[in-house]
């Protein structure tokens, strides 16, 4: 049985999780090994999914189609989907330079991601976050044909240059794959973005975009991976820094939508491989009661959704206006 959220008095928020599996972040850093495609979804998901039963919370899982295409990962994704979680739309092969891609690659990689999605778990896909935020109007105008109803790749920040800095500095790319990733996180004016959802207008096409909220006014992030990050120098420190982000949603009338990674729910004990990433040096008891903290202010302060949800309770605004 699908679960819903009640609505209340509370205000609006939802929350994503991208499932970005062992390979992609092994491939991204350049490290040998990523074609066998190793997973961890045995180990992260149901810890996920553990925890975001207690907390009686239902999420949008963003799945990438080469895992899905693999019949490994099945019972994981399927344990995602009988849940009650809606399942979107991660590419197929995440690459994070998907906004170089032509119009016909872009159909193509979204249809074979559509196709090994629906066949593991069930659900067609109505969603779409693109690897790396990297989008294009040429992404937009193909979901926008093949109907899906929202997209959420957009990530409103002044730090995606920083951002970039940092992962060039930690991979182990040649020159020609860094040059594939010149635009990853985005660029500087990235943060004149809004951070309030809106409908991208394509002729007679039309698409939800549900930006992925940083801290209003600042547009520092206030992902749960950035929390973790701040969590190692002082998990009090996270956990206020959030406390604020959460009360600048609520002063400036920003419905939050959030997401999370697996590696928000992993330490380099699971998978040493990712050592490299921050935060994986945090003992794992210490990770995930930070997390739980963080994800019940969210729903002690806001009725969270799926990003599904979150775009249809907009549609039904627009069209009573």
């Amino acid at each position: 049985m699908v679960k819903t959220n009640s609505l209340g008095n509370k205000p609006i928020a939802s929350l994503s999780m991208d499932l970005d599996n062992l390979w992609s972040y092994m491939k991204d850093h350049g490290d040998l090994g990523w074609e066998t495609l190793p997973s961890y979804l045995d180990i992260v998901v149901p810890r996920f999914l553990d925890i975001f039963k207690q907390l009686n919370l239902t999420i949008t899982v963003f799945v990438v189609g080469q895992d899905a295409a693999l019949k490994k990962n099945h019972q994981a994704l399927q344990a995602i989907a009988a849940d009650g979680h809606e399942i979107a739309n991660h590419s197929f092969h995440h690459n994070i330079w998907l906004n170089r891609y032509s119009e016909d690659e872009v159909e193509q990689e979204l249809a074979l991601a559509e196709k090994h999605i629906q066949q593991a778990t069930g659900q067609r896909p109505i969603g779409f976050r693109s690897p790396g935020y990297s989008l294009s109007p040429t992404v937009l105008q193909v979901l926008a044909r093949q109907e899906y109803q929202y997209d959420a790749s957009i990530f409103p920040t002044f730090l995606g240059p920083i951002a970039r800095a940092y992962f060039m500095m930690t991979c182990k790319l040649s020159k020609e794959e860094r040059a594939k990733r010149k635009a990853l996180f985005g660029s500087f004016k990235d943060g004149l973005q809004t951070l309030k959802p809106y409908q991208w207008c394509m002729g007679k096409y039309k698409l939800t975009e549900i930006p992925v909220t940083t801290m209003p006014i600042f547009k520092m992030p206030i992902h749960f991976s950035y929390l973790m990050y701040l969590g190692v120098f002082s998990p009090g420190l996270a956990l206020l820094y959030f406390r604020i982000a959460l009360w600048l949603c609520k002063v400036t009338g920003t419905q939050p939508s959030l997401l999370l990674h697996p590696t928000d729910f992993l330490t380099q004990e699971d998978v040493p491989e990712l050592s490299f990433f921050p935060s994986m040096n945090l003992p794992t008891y210490k990770k995930l009661a930070m997390l739980r903290k963080a994800l019940k202010l969210l729903s002690n302060q806001f009725n969270v959704l799926t990003v599904g949800q979150h775009a249809a309770s907009l549609t039904r605004v627009r069209q009573s206006v």
